[in-house]
């Protein structure tokens, strides 16, 4: 079992365990150990970051661990996550590293790892570099001890790599576009991007001042953005998290669609163009069941996984299959990316606003979603309220109730501190009634 590494990197509070200027020195210096091919050989780590204040913190304590075991250090500065996925590939590096806690709240930060191919780590590897994290590596000679410099064109380097991802020639020429940047990595990338495609742009959460990443705005709270929309009249609305490797997009109305609507309007155009590898996508469990009829309705089949995106990429190489994502918005469009990319999922969408000339009220609703509830369920660290027989009970009472009717989902986070109780019913009065019960069970264990 993973001690440090949950759903997507390790994270936490900043100066709480493990979140700690001690412990990224010693996660540096092990993940270095683990990358590094041989004494004395050229090493490059790339290290990018979110505008969280921590952050300085962390990439200087990773900085001296991954230099310590003879990494050269690249530093990218305020770059999404897909940023990082890209440059790891594209500048040979050995290894990349994000630091970011996505979209949680500024008070909180975490450290991701992609591999040299620029896709993030298995659990395998995780494991290893917890045993080297526990054991200590043995530091480089003082020979061999590695440098660090800036990388000052990053962002606009993946700004093209972007861009190229669209199909040739087209232009965003009278579309009003409300984007919301979270405050985070992609306050600067996302709108220069935009305005060089000819889009008017509305812009919203660019001001980071390492307090206020997510703080009112971005993918987890669109709310504004929505306002925003309506207020100025505009065409669509485009909602990144923290460190924009994920997307929800908002109609010309001030209606939110999530990324089950998103991936079907996708995956139904790629289908029609011949262009999507094995007539799949891939979502996790989280995604909502009228996603998977739907696609069956056009001849095509959902791929489910474990709740992450990475899980969706580990099935999607697995399988040969090029589209994929989560309901929260990680779209995953592995021709063009490793990973999760908010921004380049808003283009294609805007692009098929464009190709159509339909309104993003029609092209975000895809199918009708079958009714469902989430309820998050805070613990204390080192509890384990769904080992509890109360809450194993109440549990398998759920599952007779909803068998041939819905499904229930019940699952601890990887990123929080956080039991998730969902489930899925056309019956409305049942789903709440269900979830409400559940999640009272849990609650009560907590206590």
């Amino acid at each position: 079992m993973r001690k440090l590494f949950g759903t997507d990197g390790v994270r936490g509070t900043a100066n709480i365990h493990p979140m700690t200027a001690d412990m990224a020195l010693r996660i540096g210096a092990a993940v270095g150990r683990y990358f590094r091919r041989e004494a004395g050989g050229v090493h490059r780590v790339v290290i990018g970051k979110d505008t969280r204040l921590s952050g300085y913190m962390f990439e200087n304590a990773l900085t001296a661990g991954l230099t310590s075991t003879g990494m050269n250090v690249l530093l990218l500065g305020p770059v999404p996550t897909p940023a990082v996925g890209l440059m790891t590939r594209s500048m040979r590096a050995d290894l990349g590293v994000m630091i970011s806690a996505s979209h949680n709240p500024a008070k909180d930060n975490g450290i991701k790892f992609f591999g040299p191919d620029g896709f993030k780590l298995s659990d395998q590897a995780e494991l290893e570099i917890e045993a080297l994290i526990e054991a200590g590596v043995e530091p480089a000679q003082a020979q061999h001890i590695g440098h660090a410099k800036r990388i000052d064109d990053a962002r606009f380097r993946y700004g093209e790599r972007v861009k190229s991802s669209l199909p040739r020639g087209i232009r965003l020429d009278g579309l009003k576009v409300v984007l919301d940047c979270a405050n985070g990595a992609a306050h600067r990338t996302a709108p220069e991007v935009l305005w060089e495609l000819g889009a008017e742009v509305v812009p919203l959460g660019v001001s980071p001042n390492g307090h206020n990443i997510n703080l009112g705005c971005g993918s987890t709270q669109p709310q504004t953005a929505a306002e925003a929309v309506v207020a100025h009249g505009a065409d669509v609305g485009i909602c990144l998290d923290g460190d924009a490797d994920r997307v929800i997009m908002i109609d010309e109305s001030g209606t939110v669609a999530d990324g089950d609507q998103l991936m079907a309007l996708l995956a139904g155009r790629w289908a029609k163009a011949g262009t999507l590898t094995g007539n799949a996508l891939v979502a996790t469990v989280m995604s909502n069941l009228g996603l998977e009829r739907h696609l069956a309705g056009q001849g095509l089949h959902l791929e489910r996984t474990a709740v992450g995106d990475r899980y969706v990429v580990e099935r999607m190489r697995a399988g040969g299959f090029n589209l994929g994502g989560e309901q929260s918005g990680h779209i995953v469009m592995s021709d063009h990316a490793t990973t999760g990319d908010g921004l380049m999922a808003g283009l294609h969408m805007l692009a098929a606003m464009v190709e159509t000339g339909r309104p993003a009220s029609e092209l975000l609703s895809q199918f009708d979603p079958v009714p469902q509830l989430l309820k998050n369920v805070r613990f204390t660290l080192g509890q384990t309220p769904l080992e509890a027989t109360p809450v194993q009970a109440a549990i398998r009472t759920a599952e007779a109730t909803l068998e041939g009717k819905g499904r229930l989902l019940i699952r601890k986070s990887g990123t929080e501190p956080l039991i998730r109780v969902m489930a899925e019913c056309e019956d409305e009065a049942l789903l709440t009634a269900t979830v409400a019960e559940v999640a009272a069970a849990v609650q009560s264990a907590t206590s």
